[in-house]
């Protein structure tokens, strides 16, 4: 009998449980209904911005009143100053949810047809580059000298006396230059190419159709490249195709000795645009024909020694170089067209000399050894002390350098170069990117210590980045957008362009772990746009 009251006991107690639980549910559900829709808290701020409430892209110090994109009024792409607590502010890190901030949700800030000529209209890529003067130019030209090809069918020019009965009425000496050479006359102390350069469409055309009447090895290098002319005296450095767009480099190969990839070379031009750096020379994709177009033209007997037809019945050429250029290594064509990337090349250095320095952040190239910079954390105080990161922007171009080669995992950036004429003055050359974009579900850290280590950005990269990570102006639909133009489309793996986003996350991560301990925020951002805003 004990035991019969004990079990009707416990009934009737989960039956009444069961419904208390009911009643206070509804009661919360009628005064959610009840409370006006005016009291009600808003968080639409944040999902219209397309970045959640974790993100680092809010990340900053209180004390820091700063305003995504502060300086510009009027932009779809700015965001409220961040007021949550610093703990919260900086738990985005590697590998945290917080850095996944381009969920996409909803309409909110969305822009109506193309996000790349939006992205270039908006005023932090509008900023103006100082008046230049005779000594900011590279070259000098003589307005009075014209150029022309002899006849449709020549590839000869002939001398401006010759070719004064050969030129339109009307045209200036400028509009007779070719693509490449107008790009050389453009170069100056600030930016390798203007950021609205009517030129560019061309010049990628140019390098993706022009005709090619030479082919030879370039000396030097690890891998093979080849130097390829053009009609018009145009030359372009030919990297070939030796991954697919899938592969992934193996997680045991060391850096220095990974392929060059030529989709890399493609991505990172347009990377570096988008970025408004505009520090790599137009590069452009091209299909093509090994056997009429390298093996019958060349000129180069230590190339064409290295053709043969595989068991497959394709056309293969290995060349010579240090790694890679071997008949277990040759490049085929299918059965003789292979892709590859086709990179405008700089005026030679008899016309433009161009010096070497080698970075300061440099790896050790050996397999055990380790360079200083990973020893010591406080290796950027050396390096504020030597020339020329001593004095000038010389130091925040390199760590826009690092920037670039975190978004796109390159750790073999041993040196730069700069144009001789400018001095330290001047823009840092962003050559070399074929070890981009080698891995996408693994990312680098270590080529972030040049900012870790010295804290300092400059302003105008800053608001980029930040403009960047919003749903506006997502970095991984741009240079989508930016890619579907090229001959070779798709360029780049879906992944490598999701690991774009998130690598964004951690660059901005970065900064704001860097305001969070600043005495002085305006050394971490340092302001390189003054009144020119």
């Amino acid at each position: 009998m004990r035991c019969r009251l004990q079990r009707l006991f416990q009934r009737k107690f989960k039956v009444s449980l069961l419904f208390l639980l009911l009643l206070a549910l509804l009661v919360h559900v009628a005064m959610d209904l009840a409370l006006p829709a005016a009291r009600r808290p808003c968080v639409c701020d944040a999902k219209a911005s397309g970045v959640p409430s974790g993100s680092p892209m809010l990340a900053g110090p209180k004390k820091l009143s700063l305003r995504i994109l502060q300086d510009f009024s009027g932009s779809n792409g700015s965001l409220e100053k961040s007021s949550q607590p610093q703990a919260v502010r900086l738990q985005a890190r590697a590998g945290d949810p917080g850095v996944r901030h381009q969920t996409g949700e909803g309409n909110a800030g969305q822009i109506k047809g193309s996000k790349l000529a939006a992205l270039f209209k908006h005023p932090l890529y509008n900023i103006p580059v100082p008046e230049l003067t005779e000594k900011d130019k590279l070259f000098v030209v003589n307005p009075m000298e014209k150029f022309s090809l002899h006849s449709s069918r020549s590839d000869e020019w002939v001398s401006s006396s010759k070719a004064e009965m050969l030129l339109p009425t009307g045209k200036t000496a400028y509009d007779t230059y070719p693509a490449w050479l107008k790009f050389h006359v453009g170069i100056n102390r600030y930016e390798l190419y203007p950021r609205q350069d009517p030129l560019m469409p061309s010049l990628l055309r140019d390098l993706a159709t022009q005709r090619i009447v030479s082919s030879v090895q370039k000396s030097g290098g690890t891998q093979l490249k080849l130097i390829m002319t053009f009609p018009n005296y145009g030359q372009a450095l030919f990297k070939p195709m030796k991954q697919t767009r899938d592969q992934e480099t193996p997680i045991d190969f060391f850096y220095f000795s990974d392929f060059e990839r030529h989709n890399a070379e493609i991505a990172a031009f347009h990377l570096d645009r988008i970025l408004d750096f505009r520090r790599i020379p137009p590069v452009s994709g091209r299909l093509v024909n090994i056997t009429k177009e390298i093996r019958d033209i060349t000129t180069d007997k230590k190339l064409a020694k290295t053709f043969f037809i595989s068991p497959a019945g394709n056309v293969c050429f290995y060349g010579e170089c240090s790694y890679y250029c071997s008949t277990e290594h040759a490049l085929c064509g299918k059965p003789d067209r292979l892709e590859g990337s086709m990179a405008t090349l700089l005026p030679d250095k008899t016309l433009a000399k161009r010096r070497s320095w080698r970075s300061p952040w440099r790896r050790s190239y050996h397999k055990s050894k380790k360079a200083e910079w990973e020893l010591n954390p406080n290796y950027c105080a050396q390096v504020r002390e030597m020339p020329p990161y001593n004095r000038g922007h010389r130091l925040l171009d390199l760590i826009d350098m690092t920037i670039l080669d975190f978004l796109m995992g390159n750790m073999d950036r041993h040196h730069y170069e700069t144009f001789e004429k400018f001095g330290n003055d001047t823009f840092l050359l962003h050559l070399d990117n074929g070890r981009g974009f080698g891995t996408h579900s693994r990312d680098e850290p270590s080529i972030l210590a040049p900012l870790r280590q010295c804290c300092s950005i400059k302003k105008s990269t800053y608001l980029r980045l930040q403009l960047l990570a919003t749903q506006p102006y997502r970095l991984s639909d741009l240079l989508r957008e930016a890619l579907a133009t090229d001959p070779l489309a798709p360029v780049l793996a879906e992944p490598h362009l999701q690991a774009l986003d998130r690598r964004l996350g951690k660059v901005l991560a970065a900064v704001g772990r860097c305001l969070a301990v600043a005495a002085h925020p305006d050394k971490v951002l340092v302001d390189d746009v003054g009144s020119r805003v």
